[in-house]
């Protein structure tokens, strides 16, 4: 048995980015600042407030080429999930 028959498997991020309380566009500056330092197929966990830092930063790192692979509703903050492409366009 493999275990890729699990439903929905949980990647563990490769490093974690806490944006609770940055402004936008410093939160979406700062996370793509951060994933062009990372190696190509890492996942970042960024941590954002509601409003709009959650509605802003995952739409604006989409339309870079960057794929959101989760957004968690946790107590009091967001936890997007994002990871950096394997070959930049």
């Amino acid at each position: 048995m493999s275990n890729l028959a699990e439903s929905t498997p949980k990647p563990t991020p490769d490093a974690q980015l806490d944006l609770r309380g940055t402004p936008c566009p410093i939160n979406f500056v700062r996370t793509k600042l951060r994933l062009e330092q990372m190696t190509p197929g890492a996942l970042l966990e960024v941590w954002l407030d509601a409003g709009e830092p959650i509605e802003q930063v995952p739409d604006s790192l989409a339309m870079e080429g960057y794929p959101i692979e989760a957004v968690e509703d946790r107590t009091g903050y967001f936890a997007l999930k994002v990871r950096r492409p394997l070959a930049s366009a």
